[in-house]
């Protein structure tokens, strides 16, 4: 594992569980990876809840309760679906933070966005903040490198307070 996001992931055990907050997470192009990498030192189960994979349109509907109009308005590769992402995961799992990834690792055109775009949100109770990603790595640096903005955002957000 590259040594910047073991520092991430550790960061994040140490502030979650040191302020005794809880976590979930709503991936779409991260496919899990960012509640894999939280996973993977013992001890997160004291502050993450839930992860959801809701990679299609529908699932982003179905299982999160994204709004049908931002998903027909916007797309499913857009901040605005992003945040509704974080925001709901968070109401969903009773959890203090969210973290949402969705985006297009590729290699085709999806709704007219090109490869390597991709929109992460951080979310609490009254702040959203987000990043907008154009990535030029392949599907799998793009992935990686997604997971370690969001975990970096994630801490951002829960320092800022």
């Amino acid at each position: 594992m590259k040594q910047e996001l073991l520092k991430a992931i550790k960061k994040v055990h140490k502030i979650f569980k040191e302020r005794g907050l809880t976590l979930s997470a709503a991936e779409s192009c991260t496919g899990g990876l960012i509640s894999h990498y939280i996973t993977t030192l013992s001890g997160a189960s004291a502050f993450f809840v839930a992860g959801i994979v809701s990679y299609s349109g529908d699932a982003k509907k179905t299982l999160l309760g994204v709004s049908s109009k931002t998903i027909q308005h916007y797309g499913v590769v857009s901040e605005e679906t992003a945040r509704e992402m974080a925001e709901k995961v968070r109401l969903l799992t009773k959890t203090d933070y969210s973290i949402s990834t969705t985006g297009n690792l590729g290699p085709d055109v999806l709704e007219g966005k090109e490869q390597g775009l991709i929109y992460i949100v951080a979310s609490r109770e009254g702040k959203t903040i987000s990043r907008r990603l154009k990535l030029t790595g392949d599907r799998e640096a793009n992935k990686e490198e997604a997971a370690l903005t969001a975990l970096r955002l994630l801490i951002e957000l829960v320092e800022s307070r």
